[in-house]
This record gives C-alpha cells, sequence and structure tokens, in this order.
C-alpha cells in the first residue's frame, strides 16, 4: 500500500484509506472502459447524433452562481413535491405554488409558522401535502444558513467541485428537510448542476462492473461510484451528467426500435 495518496473522496475513511484508495482504483481498473460504453449505447439509440440529443443540459458555473437562492427554494421545493405524487400534476400546479409561497423568497417562507403553515395546508392552489409544506420554512432556513458564510445558496452549489458531488448529496439530505434519497441529486440536476444520477439503468451498469453489489446507499459505496464516474469522465472529456445518461442508455429496456426485444444485458466480450 506504500505510497497510495488516497483521493479527496477517501477523506472521511482516514483510518484505513491507503487500503480504501487501492481497492477503488483496483475497481477502476477493472471496469469496461467509457469508450465500450459509449460505443453499445450508440448501437442501441441510433448513433452518436442521436444519443447527443438525448443527454441534459448542464450550466456553467457561471450561471449557477447567478441563479437567485429564490430559484433554488423553488426547485428545492418542487422536488420534494414531486417525490412520490404524478410529476405532470406538479408541474400543472406550479404557478399556483409560486403564488402561495410568494415566488420562493427564502426570508417569506423562512417566517412561515403555525398559522401560515395551516393556510396553505388548504390552499388549493398547491398539493395540500401538510408534511411536504412544513418543509418549506425548513429548507428556507437551510438556503438562508449557507447564504450567510458563502455569499449566496447559489454561489456554495456553484463552486462545489463535481468531482466530489456525492458529498453534496450528503450535505443536501443532512441539512435539508426531505431531500434524501435521489431527490438530493434529483435537485441539483434540475438546476443544471453536474451531477450523476444512480437510475436503475445505471445501477445495473455499475454492479456488471463490480463496482457496486446492489444499489449504493453508504458512503463507502458512494465514494466508489464516485471513483468511477471520475474516471470515465476524465476518458471521455464529457460533464458527469453527460457519462451518467450514456451509461443508462448502453443497458435496460431503452433499445430505440421498440420491434426489437433487449437481450439480458451483458458486458460485451473483449
Amino acid at each position: 500500500m506504500r505510497g497510495c495518496a488516497a483521493p479527496l473522496c477517501c477523506r472521511a475513511f482516514r483510518p484505513w484509506r491507503p487500503l480504501f484508495c487501492c481497492r477503488l482504483r483496483e475497481r477502476v481498473s477493472k471496469t469496461e472502459s467509457f469508450a465500450r460504453i459509449f460505443e453499445r449505447a450508440c448501437r442501441r439509440k441510433g448513433g452518436e447524433a442521436a444519443i447527443e440529443t438525448l443527454l441534459p443540459a448542464v450550466a456553467s458555473t457561471e450561471a449557477l452562481a447567478a441563479l437567485g437562492d429564490d430559484r433554488y427554494l423553488s426547485l428545492m421545493t418542487k422536488r420534494v413535491f414531486q417525490a412520490g405524487f404524478a410529476w405532470r400534476v406538479i408541474e400543472q400546479k406550479w404557478p399556483g405554488f409560486e403564488t402561495a409561497f410568494r415566488a420562493f423568497d427564502p426570508e417569506h417562507c423562512a417566517a412561515l409558522d403555525g398559522p401560515g403553515l395551516e393556510a396553505l395546508a388548504a390552499d388549493a392552489r398547491i398539493v395540500r401535502n401538510r408534511q411536504k409544506i412544513a418543509s418549506v420554512p425548513r429548507n428556507a432556513r437551510f438556503v438562508l444558513d449557507v447564504a450567510q458564510t458563502h455569499d449566496s445558496f447559489a454561489h456554495w452549489i456553484a463552486a462545489w467541485p463535481a468531482e466530489q458531488i456525492v458529498d453534496l448529496w450528503r450535505e443536501l439530505a443532512r441539512r435539508g428537510a426531505r431531500l434524501g434519497g435521489m431527490s438530493a441529486c434529483i435537485f441539483l440536476r434540475m438546476a443544471g448542476k453536474d451531477s450523476f444520477q444512480l437510475t436503475g439503468d445505471v445501477v445495473a451498469l455499475l454492479v456488471a462492473n463490480n463496482v457496486v453489489s446492489k444499489q449504493p446507499t453508504t458512503r463507502a459505496e458512494l465514494a466508489a461510484c464516485q471513483t468511477v464516474f471520475n474516471a470515465w469522465a476524465a476518458e471521455s472529456g464529457r460533464p458527469l451528467a453527460h457519462v451518467s445518461r450514456i451509461c443508462a442508455l448502453s443497458v435496460g429496456d431503452n433499445w430505440m426500435r421498440s420491434d426489437e426485444p433487449p437481450p439480458p444485458f451483458l458486458l460485451d466480450p473483449e
């Protein structure tokens, strides 16, 4: 293990980080190249030009920093209400949410108390889920707390390196309300922040490559995913969000032609 410098993702594992680091490097060396993943995705989806049309938008650091904190709170709230609910309905009602929550001004939302929350729980313009409504003032206070030490919540999000994005997921889940599971990642992607996403197809690819054995949830599993995605991003020169989408398109049932039944996913032979 001598001479193995721990990467950033290993800082949380200081007592055994040399061993952890070497195991991650071994995993990366055994995963298939991103070139093979991309080639398979192109075969499945109709070619490189077709793939490019399916990639998510990724905002620049400057654009992320320029977005108002009220917009981050709005997106955060939209994600909270989308979870476990029909996204189409939330989109249809969203103008009513913007009106009811005063355009998600963080100061206004942070001050919402019992009577204000009760009024919102009876407001037909929004989805009247009391627990989710109660998450808005908590997340507004989170946004304001971050802004006090980082100039703005937007600057905090913009400055966070994509190479450590799983740590930002963890911070959002720890400090925010109802932002655990996939919600932190989805919120960031909605804002345009570069992030990979652990969808079912992406996890299937990671399992097939022996990166993880199941849906990643632990710090070690998420760190392993981060390391592999960082390697694929470095190989391809693409942002994590594009790498993630291409990985998803390379496996599973998302074939271009519905008349072609997808075979069970297996890695291409050497």
